[in-house]
């Protein structure tokens, strides 16, 4: 009789283990994605929260890797946190602030840690039918030395409609401005690109993996390309990922 008491107490004690185990699982979500654009090149793309609500805790980082100038960036690498909550059933909100590490918004030439922040915003729409996200990030640089810092404002919105579980296509517009920094003349801001065009995705009706691919026509005007020296009429951007 010992034996069974025993044996339903370990049981009882390996059930708990295992909800507790279980519940802080559900709590945890992350994607990972590969991403490559005519802009930044290759950058890996990590984003992550925690929590059950009504606020969870949430992170991500970002490789920029490569890109149009790669070998004056130094490597930079981008790593925030921030909160993240929803309103209503079909809108998730995180707030967040990134650190920026490298040489791009500091202007030094040499890479360094904490050479900039980014505060940002990202909002994701899902229902049954819809699919969105909009994210507004300002990239400000610190004086590390170089009197002359980099700020950089970047900024996109897409909405698409799902055709099935399998099969999404929808709108995407994305916008990269100089805005300035220390040292700056006046009226130095211009757009890198300003792109409007469609996307398809492809995702794994049980969840998990998709494959997305946006393009866009550059919608500048003459004179901001000319101000940018960035001559850029068409843009695209491929992304695989995983939503774990």
């Amino acid at each position: 009789m010992k034996r069974i008491y025993a044996l339903i107490l370990l049981s009882l004690i390996t059930l708990s283990a295992f909800a507790q185990g279980q519940e802080e699982e559900d709590k945890f979500d992350m994607s990972v994605t590969l991403n490559s654009d005519i802009f930044f090149g290759f950058y890996p793309f990590f984003a992550g929260s925690y929590g059950s609500g009504p606020v969870d805790f949430t992170f991500y980082g970002i490789l920029w890797s490569g890109g149009a100038a790669g070998g004056t960036w130094g490597n930079w690498t981008e790593v925030g946190v921030g909160i993240g909550f929803p309103i209503g059933d079909a809108l998730y909100v995180s707030p967040q602030i990134g650190l920026l590490n490298g040489s791009l918004t500091s202007g030094l030439g040499t890479p360094v840690l904490a050479e900039g922040i980014v505060p940002n915003l990202t909002m994701s729409l899902g229902t049954d039918a819809l699919e969105g996200e909009f994210y507004l990030g300002y990239y400000a640089g610190f004086d590390h030395g170089n009197p002359s810092t980099n700020n950089y404002l970047h900024y996109w919105l897409n909405v698409g409609y799902k055709v099935s579980s399998f099969f999404s296509a929808g709108l995407h517009f994305e916008q990269l401005s100089y805005t300035g920094g220390n040292n700056a003349p006046e009226d130095a801001s211009y757009a890198f690109y300003q792109a409007l065009g469609p996307y398809i995705q492809f995702s794994d009706p049980n969840g998990g993996s998709f494959a997305r691919f946006s393009t866009g026509g550059d919608l500048r005007s003459d004179e901001q390309v000319t101000k940018s020296g960035f001559e850029q009429p068409s843009f695209y951007k491929l992304t695989v990922g995983y939503n774990f």
